[in-house]
């Protein structure tokens, strides 16, 4: 039972993931995210203002999850294309992670990132941005050859779906997925590197 005047909003968003997983988005409830915490619905009112909000904020933190290690992978100094691959592949990982360590919690994300297209948004766009940041390095150094980062970063990100869209979830425990993404992977580099 967690005390209502030392109620944090990352308890609600960890109690609001546990119950999502439970009855999925269609019947969770704030009262039952409350009553797993043993506080009053109101209490989690005074953090969140409606269930549209922490619904939210429970997609973004998941969405989220990850960008801590690629924004780290991204800002490090090293080979541009060794830093894309770790990008990439890290992202990748995280992705399949969550939806085969967790079926019922991804199932229930991708209903809740249907209805967010804003938040979505915002996710891509931070991905991209990390993705160019790296392209721009690669360029600087004379290991990429582009002249709109900005567009490529989005290009690799659209090419390299199929490994990180949760619309392709299914086919990552497919026992190939890794040497498809391998394949992929030196196909981007050889349009990205610089000419002979």
């Amino acid at each position: 039972m967690t005390s209502e005047s030392a109620l944090t909003s990352e308890q609600i968003l960890s109690a609001a993931e546990d119950v999502l997983r439970r009855f999925g988005p269609a019947k969770a409830t704030v009262v039952d995210i409350a009553r797993a915490l043993g506080v009053s619905h109101g209490s989690v009112y005074r953090h969140f203002p409606s269930k549209a909000a922490l619904r939210e904020a429970v997609t973004q933190r998941w969405l989220d999850q990850a960008h801590h290690e690629l924004a780290a992978i991204s800002s490090r100094p090293g080979p541009a294309p060794e830093r894309l691959h770790r990008w990439l592949a890290t992202l990748f990982a995280a992705k399949r992670r969550k939806a085969l360590d967790d079926p019922e919690l991804f199932a229930t994300y991708l209903t809740l990132v249907g209805e967010l297209s804003s938040t979505v948004e915002a996710h891509v766009a931070t991905l991209t941005t990390q993705i160019a940041a790296i392209l721009d390095d690669g360029v600087r150094q004379g290991e990429f050859r582009t002249t709109d980062t900005a567009t490529t970063a989005r290009a690799v990100f659209q090419a390299t779906a199929h490994f990180h869209d949760p619309a392709h979830a299914a086919e990552w425990s497919d026992p190939r997925s890794q040497a498809d993404f391998e394949a992929l992977w030196t196909l981007l580099l050889t349009g990205l590197g610089t000419t002979a």
